[in-house]
This record gives structure tokens, C-alpha cells and sequence, in this order.
């Protein structure tokens, strides 16, 4: 039987909406907040799912790499939104702002920087031959 990621996701989805509308009806977050988290934590979810199909790689599919940057850019764009509506609503002053935007900006060169190197440790290396 075939995987159904797409089935998955659109579960992990609903399931992050249906977290954040009850956590917005508690009054912790604003309605517009709802929408950047929901982008945030489906780009979390996105690159779980790489996680996933590095084990179980798709004949045609796209590949886990593909899926990982996909989810780093999806969590950073919703990350930088969420931190943009905050920083409007509490009055953060601009010195604040730019250190959260730029350790924002890190975590992603860093997921992206992990992601280009994994899978230079899941090949098989030769071992080196010593002349004598």
C-alpha cells in the first residue's frame, strides 16, 4: 500500500489549526497571530516529514532535502511574521527587533546548513589506503 503523505499532512494541518483557534479563544494570541503559527508550525511539520521520508524515499516523489529547505522557508516565513505582528503589538524597540530577526535568520542557515551535510555521513566511505 502506498504511503499518503499528502493525507498526513493535511491532518497535521488541521490539527495545528484547530490548536491555535482554541489557544486564540483563550485570548493568548490575536486572530491575526493564528494565521502567521499556522504557517510556523506546518513548516515544523514540513520538515518532520523530510525526517520521514529520508527512511521511506518515494520512487518519483520529492525528495526529503527538497521537503526540509520547504519547511525551513515555511517556518522562517511564518516565524518572521509572528515576530513582526509581536513587536508591533508590545512596542519592542528596534535594537531588540534586529538581535530576534537576525537569531531568526541563523536557525535557518543553520537547518539548512545540517540538511546540506547529512548526506555526506550516510554515504558509505572507502577506507583510505596507507602506502608504506
Amino acid at each position: 500500500m502506498a504511503r499518503q503523505y499528502e493525507l498526513l499532512s493535511l491532518g497535521a494541518l488541521l490539527v495545528i489549526a484547530a490548536a491555535l483557534l482554541v489557544v486564540y479563544v483563550t485570548r493568548f494570541i490575536e486572530l491575526i497571530e493564528v494565521f502567521a503559527l499556522i504557517i510556523a508550525l506546518y513548516g515544523v511539520w514540513t520538515m518532520a516529514l523530510a525526517g520521514i521520508r529520508v527512511k521511506n524515499p518515494e520512487k518519483y516523489g520529492r525528495g526529503a532535502y527538497s521537503t526540509l529547505v520547504m519547511g525551513a522557508i515555511l517556518t522562517a516565513l511564518g516565524g518572521a511574521w509572528e515576530l513582526n505582528i509581536r513587536l508591533n503589538i508590545g512596542g519592542t524597540d528596534a535594537g531588540t527587533a534586529i538581535i530576534i530577526t537576525l537569531a531568526l535568520v541563523l536557525v535557518v542557515i543553520g537547518i539548512l546548513a545540517v540538511a546540506s551535510a547529512l548526506p555526506s555521513f550516510r554515504q558509505k566511505q572507502e577506507p583510505e589506503q596507507t602506502t608504506s
